[in-house]
Formats: structure tokens, C-alpha cells, sequence
């Protein structure tokens, strides 16, 4: 009788312990940093309107520094930082374009008002631009040539990402 006793908690155990098993290998693993976009592939969002209602005009002379960023995330917000203290925003030929992930247009506009960048801000209220080139982190950053093509990407969680930027 002992040994039949021994041999049911004993085979239960193994039961409950490989289902747990099973179970924690089925649970959602986290997801890795990806990009949706590689370089030579064209930018998809060529007709945005900024938050002034402005259309963007992704010319064939301008290379393009597109922002992928979040009012509320201190990376971004360091980013665009040194940006404004870069000499990025001294190229004539350069179109700098920040698209806020999740964002309204009124949102922005108040966190213009105190960055003071003279670049566009494009809403993105839904990530429907956002989830075109990737699936999480920001502050990210695509540099695209005069033909609108990706050069390079970049997240820009770490700071002096600026430096790294190559459009050759």
C-alpha cells in the first residue's frame, strides 16, 4: 500500500512539474529591438503634414533625418537636445522631420514651444507610421539620401548617437 501511495504522489508530481514546465515555455518571451527597414529601401511616408499643417517636401537636393521619438522618453528628449546644439541644423540641404509615436498635434506643439527646434513634428497618434519601420525603441532614427532611400538606422538610446550618423 505505501509503495502504491509512494508511486501516485510520485507520478503526480512528475505530472505537475512537467505541465509547469510546458507552461512557463509557452509565456510570451520579450521581443528584441527590430527594424523593418533595411538600407537601399525607399522611405514609405513620403506625403506627411507637420503639426503647423504644413506639407513635407522630401526633394531630390535634401537628404532627410527622420526621428522616430516620444515626448515622455528622456532619450528622446536628450536626443533631440543635442541635436539643437548640432551643426545638423545648419545644412541647407538637410530636411529634419521628428515623428512623434503616439503623440497628438497639440502634445507636440507644447513640447515645441519649449525645445524651440526648427524642424518639422509630424503626430503619430496611432503608430501607424511608427509600426512600419519598427516594433519598439526610441528615440530611432532613419537618415535617408536626396532620392528618399534608406542610408542608415539607428537607435539613439545612448548618448552622442548623432556622431554615428553616415549618409555614405
Amino acid at each position: 500500500m505505501k509503495t502504491t501511495i509512494k508511486t501516485l504522489l510520485l507520478a503526480t508530481m512528475l505530472t505537475t512539474g512537467l505541465s509547469g514546465c510546458k507552461a512557463s515555455s509557452e509565456a510570451p518571451t520579450e521581443q528584441a529591438y527590430q527594424t523593418y527597414v533595411q538600407t537601399g529601401d525607399s522611405f514609405k511616408h513620403l506625403n506627411l503634414t507637420d503639426i503647423n499643417n504644413n506639407a513635407i517636401a522630401f526633394d531630390a537636393d535634401h537628404k532627410k533625418l527622420v526621428i522616430l521619438f516620444a515626448t515622455w522618453c528622456s532619450d528622446s528628449q536628450r536626443l533631440l537636445k543635442e541635436l539643437k546644439q548640432s551643426p545638423l541644423l545648419n545644412q541647407p540641404d538637410l530636411t529634419v522631420i521628428a515623428i512623434g509615436r503616439e503623440e497628438d498635434s497639440a502634445t507636440l506643439k507644447q513640447f515645441n514651444d519649449t525645445m524651440a527646434l526648427p524642424i518639422h513634428f509630424v503626430a503619430d497618434p496611432n503608430r501607424a507610421i511608427y509600426s512600419t519601420y519598427a516594433n519598439k525603441g526610441i528615440p530611432r532614427l532613419i537618415l535617408l539620401d536626396e532620392q528618399n532611400k534608406v542610408r542608415q538606422t539607428l537607435i539613439g538610446e545612448q548618448p552622442n548617437t548623432l556622431s554615428n550618423l553616415h549618409w555614405n
